[in-house]
Order: C-alpha cells, then structure tokens, then sequence
C-alpha cells in the first residue's frame, strides 16, 4: 500500500465503504461503473446486461490504474477492494480475484494482473475448461491468452490439476465476486 493512503487512512479513519463502482474482467481489465452502468445490471454473472452495458467504462489511464494495482487487496471476508486514500473501493469480479499471466518454458513463472509474482501450490480446472492457480499470493484465473502455456505446464506434469466446480471455487478459495450484492441482503 502507499504511504500516502496510509497517512490518508490515519488522517480520516471513518470514511464510508464504496461498493458497486470498481469491477476487474477475467482478462484483468478494471472498469469503472458509474450510476448509469450500476442501474443496468450486476458486473458479471446472471442479471448482467447483454453486450456489456453494466460493465462501465474501461479505464485506460496507466498511472490509474498502476495505482488501484499498488493498493489492492482483501479483507477478512474476502472481499477485495482498492484502498482509494480513507476509502475502500470493493470490487465487482468478473471471475476471481487475481488474474495469472503465465511466462512459457521451462519456468511457467506467474504473474498476477497487478505485477505481483507468484508461486504455484495447485491447479484447478473447471466443468467450462478454464484453468485457475492458487498461489503463495492467492487464486485466480489463467487468463485466455495463456492457455497454451498453462497446458504445457500441466502436460510436462509441473501443475496437476484438480476438477472442481466453478460454482464452488469463491467459497473454496476465499473470496466473494460481487462485494456489492451483499450490501443488499
């Protein structure tokens, strides 16, 4: 985390949660979702609008969004959020909470979206045939792009992976997709 969120968080340690204006895409793309993006559906899942009217706006600046990377993380529920100065600023996710890049051979070094490295500790695959790692940093998604080196790293028996359902993984791992539908219930 910054220094200056730290000393932003010292200096206003009462402000109010932020939910629903931040979601990650599978692809580890950040999107801000303003009312008009919030009021057309969820970020992700069922109820999401079609063509991709609830996501909001792709956020392109890089200093940005270098900055909501630096200061990323969860809480104890498992709720990820962006330390936004006193503010934090939960998450809508697409898939998970970390999306892996993977280098080719013979290392398969992975690379979460943020920067941060990692080692692999398991595999998982899905019922869709996607492929998930836990690491020393925590769970995410291979992102698609990665597929060929993930499967070279399963075929050369380097990661092994274990069949669970999608559906089961937030509660397996640790985390919650949609911080935001919990404020309603």
């Amino acid at each position: 985390m910054d220094d200056i969120v730290r000393q932003a968080i010292a200096k206003w340690p009462h402000v109010p949660n932020c939910f629903g204006w931040l979601g990650l895409d599978a692809r580890g793309n950040w999107y801000m979702r303003d009312d008009q993006a919030q009021a057309a559906g969820p970020f992700a899942g069922p109820g999401a609008a079609p063509a991709g009217a609830s996501r909001g706006s792709l956020l392109k600046h890089d200093k940005l969004v270098d900055f909501i990377q630096r200061n990323y993380e969860s809480d104890a529920q498992g709720q990820w959020f962006f330390q936004n100065g006193p503010q934090r600023v939960y998450v809508e996710l697409e898939a998970t909470p970390l999306i892996w890049r993977v280098d080719g051979a013979p290392d398969f070094a992975v690379t979460a979206h943020t920067g941060q490295r990692a080692r692999v500790q398991r595999c998982v695959v899905d019922e869709h045939g996607r492929v998930y790692l836990d690491t020393d940093a925590g769970f995410g998604l291979v992102h698609t792009l990665d597929m060929e080196q993930a499967a070279d790293a399963i075929e050369q028996g380097l990661w092994v992976p274990a069949e669970l359902p999608a559906r089961e993984l937030p509660a397996r791992f640790g985390y919650v997709r949609s911080p935001q539908s919990l404020q309603k219930t």
